[in-house]
């Protein structure tokens, strides 16, 4: 059995005693230093909490970017590979912070959750587990069993109203709209590169509302969505101004995935840059469309 381990600085325990009780009462199974993590050697307990980890959460902070010990406990996390590998999900709980030098690196191109305001806690625990779901390949792996899940929701402050589950990719959802990006099934004939599928607008998530993430092997801040029911690859062209899905990946169809900084409610908000058009992915008059700056018609919200 695999956990989720819980890494930080130890000024924001407070906050990261919340969090692991609040991962416990949506079923995840969760090493913290304090509950038992931590015995005899540091070193030999912190390698042993990341060899037993499916996932690294790190709490982002000034203080955690200058701790010796939580650069060790990173750094050894970013090394394993293959059916090694711990998959880094990182967690913003500073105001202003960002994370440069040896935390910049490991941490780049990666989806931060936003804990910088506690009173939306609820939200940020709850995005957090989806996050790690979404991440985990085997999700069985590191959930609790059903009556330790019951005891852990007796004690934390969050009580989830829904069960967490893995979808089969990222489902967009516009912020503004409301509305969950999807692929149409309508072909239609480009000269230049074949046939492109079109994209549409709809109120409820569907099979071809979730996109599969591919990663670009020489650059990790670059992925590549494809389309989960259909295997199209989404694209943007900059010469039309349209977003389309085709069946090959190229430059046109890379993107660049962030946490949206302005949005505080604890919620996964994103914005998608096309890498290659150079636009931010936004709705403006109804329509799908490409834009030079980012706004609030180009946040989207991870379902």
């Amino acid at each position: 059995m695999k956990h989720v381990m819980l890494s930080y600085q130890w000024d924001i325990q407070d906050l990261v005693k919340k969090v692991y009780d609040g991962l416990r009462a949506y079923g995840i199974r969760v090493w913290m230093d304090i509950h038992g993590g931590i015995r005899g050697d540091i070193n030999g307990s912190m390698a042993k909490g990341v060899d037993g980890a499916a996932i690294l959460c790190c709490f982002m902070s000034t203080k955690y970017s200058e701790s010796k010990n939580c650069k060790k406990e990173l750094s050894y996390a970013d090394g394993k590979t293959g059916c090694e590998e711990v998959i880094i999900v990182p967690v913003m709980c500073e105001k202003g912070f960002k994370a440069k030098g040896w935390l910049g690196i490991i941490t780049a191109g990666l989806l931060w959750i936003d804990f910088r305001d506690e009173a939306n806690f609820e939200n940020s625990v709850k995005s957090l587990a989806q996050e790690i779901m979404h991440a985990v390949g085997d999700s069985s792996d590191i959930t609790l069993a059903p009556d330790e899940k019951q005891e852990a929701a007796s004690k934390s402050v969050v009580k989830p109203t829904a069960e967490v589950k893995k979808n089969p990719g990222r489902a967009f959802r516009h912020k503004i709209a409301g509305k969950f990006l999807a692929e149409t099934g309508q072909v239609k004939f480009h000269p230049a590169s074949g046939n492109r599928s079109t994209l549409d607008l709809r109120d409820t998530p569907e099979d071809t509302s979730y996109w599969v993430e591919e990663r670009k092997i020489d650059d990790k801040e670059i992925t590549f969505y494809k389309n989960y029911a259909t295997n199209g690859y989404l694209g943007y062209d900059p010469n039309g101004d349209y977003i389309y899905t085709k069946g090959q990946r190229y430059g046109a169809e890379e993107w660049k995935i962030v946490a949206d900084e302005t949005s505080h409610d604890g919620k996964r908000a994103v914005v998608l840059f096309a890498n290659y058009g150079k636009k931010y992915l936004a709705i403006r008059n109804g329509k799908l469309t490409g834009v030079n700056s980012k706004n609030d018609d180009c946040i989207w919200i991870l379902e």
